[in-house]
Parts: structure tokens; sequence; C-alpha cells
């Protein structure tokens, strides 16, 4: 992911890295939509379901920490943005450790990324991303 560059550019790169992040995890999920209905025994010759993993794994990555410097950069009371970003974290961390554990697998099945997308982390996780971002696409319209 991008560090911000400085004050100038830091908002709209920030806004750049949120819709990288976001469009990562999103695509990885709809990715594995398919692949669980493909009914594979295992991913074994196609590293395909891998790569999207990994780019979500990634993306996950200090989301939280992201999230905040994204906010202060705002100029808004942090408080309410502070509680949903503290539940955000719970949820990204508990979807990173599961789609970490499916990444550990020898062979990924389609029943094993079924099961990774009927978890209640990563479904709360992507509605965390779209309320948030959202959110962050108002103070894009006003700024």
């Amino acid at each position: 992911m991008n560090t911000p560059a400085g004050p100038a550019s830091s908002l709209a790169e920030a806004r750049s890295e949120l819709k990288s992040r976001c469009d990562a995890i999103e695509s990885a999920y709809e990715f594995l939509l398919a692949y669980a209905a493909q009914g594979l025994a295992s991913d074994q010759g196609n590293n395909q379901v891998r790569e999207f993993l990994r780019q979500c794994d990634r993306a996950l990555a200090d989301l939280s920490a992201f999230l905040t410097r994204f906010v202060s950069q705002l100029n808004v009371d942090p408080a309410p943005y502070s509680a949903f970003i503290a539940v955000l974290e719970r949820d990204a961390l508990d979807a990173q450790a599961a789609v970490q554990l499916v990444l550990a697998q020898p062979g990924i099945s389609s029943q094993i990324v079924d099961n990774l997308n009927a978890s209640i982390h990563l479904r709360a996780l992507l509605t965390d991303l779209f309320l948030i971002d959202e959110v962050l696409k108002t103070h894009q319209r006003t700024a």
C-alpha cells in the first residue's frame, strides 16, 4: 500500500489507498464465491485462489491504523470514528486470521472456501468497509 507523500496530496492518497484496499477485499470475496461453487477438491495447479487470498490479506494488514490516520486528516471529531474503527479492527483481525488459516493449507478446496465465505468475520468486515467507505465519501463531497 502507498504511504502518503506529503500534506498536499495525503488526503487524495488516503482515499486512493482506501479504494484499493476495499477493491482487493471485495474482489477476493467475489472470486471466492465463484471458486466455492466449482466443487474443487484442491487448488493444485491453480494459484489464482491463493493470489486473491494474499491480496486480501495484504489489504487487511494494519487496516485500522490506516483508517485512523485517514480520519485524522479530515479535521473532524475523531470519537465516533475511533469507536467504529475499533469494531472494524476486531472484524479485520478475525477475518485476516481466517484468511491466513486457509492460505496455510496445502490444498484449498471449494468446501474450505465456502466455509470461509460463510464466516461471520468476513461478512461483518465487508459490511464495516461498505459503511466506513460511504461515510468517508461524504467527506470527499464536502472537502
